[in-house]
């Protein structure tokens, strides 16, 4: 388990330095980015939020929240707390078109800032826990990096970005979105910053 919760927090932090982002959408507060590498397509959504960077980064490490933002969460429940700072949850998405449900099973990491200049961070991976194996019902998806990055702006106001290396089970949720064709990743980012505010 600790090194799966390492892992999980240096698989995000490496992500988040990657070079060659590509920028591909600009709001008045949410910009999003792309980066193609290989198969591997991850975006990256940057919010300017108006709160305290440890308001934010105690909204977003709480999963459970994450419905009254997210209309990809359907339910989310806490399956087990690992320790203070890692639990794993169960989520459930709504069907995409011709598709069953999606579930994961996901490890949350949170850490606080060693160093003032560090940010806040939140990681996600998909886990395999032997209590939920997979169900007729659900398509079991998988989520190799995903997760927020909190940076302070000062005492009232952060920079939240949020990262996913996508992969095929949450690729049919973003493909209309990143040709242009559908606004589900700005709709979403402002109803965060909504939720955050």
């Amino acid at each position: 388990q600790a090194y799966l919760s390492y892992s999980n927090i240096a698989a995000l932090t490496y992500l988040a330095r990657k070079s060659g982002w590509d920028i591909t959408r600009t709001l008045d507060n949410v910009k999003i980015w792309t980066h193609e590498a290989g198969a591997v397509l991850s975006f990256k959504v940057e919010m300017q939020v108006k709160v305290p960077s440890h308001v934010a980064f105690s909204l977003l490490s709480d999963f459970t929240l994450r419905q009254r933002w997210d209309r990809h969460f359907l339910t989310c429940e806490v399956l087990q707390a690992v320790s203070e700072e890692e639990k794993i949850y169960h989520v459930t998405a709504p069907p995409t078109t011709g598709h069953k449900p999606r579930d994961f099973v996901i490890l949350v990491s949170q850490r606080q800032p060693c160093r003032p200049q560090e940010p806040y961070t939140v990681a996600v991976r998909s886990v395999t826990l032997s209590a939920v194996p997979p169900s007729p019902e659900f398509c079991r998806s998988e989520i190799l990096c995903a997760g927020f990055q909190i940076h302070s702006n000062g005492s009232s106001s952060c920079t939240v970005c949020y990262f996913n290396q996508v992969t095929s089970g949450v690729m049919p949720y973003l493909a209309a979105n990143l040709t242009g064709s559908s606004k589900s990743i700005e709709d979403t980012a402002l109803e965060c910053i909504k939720f955050l505010e």
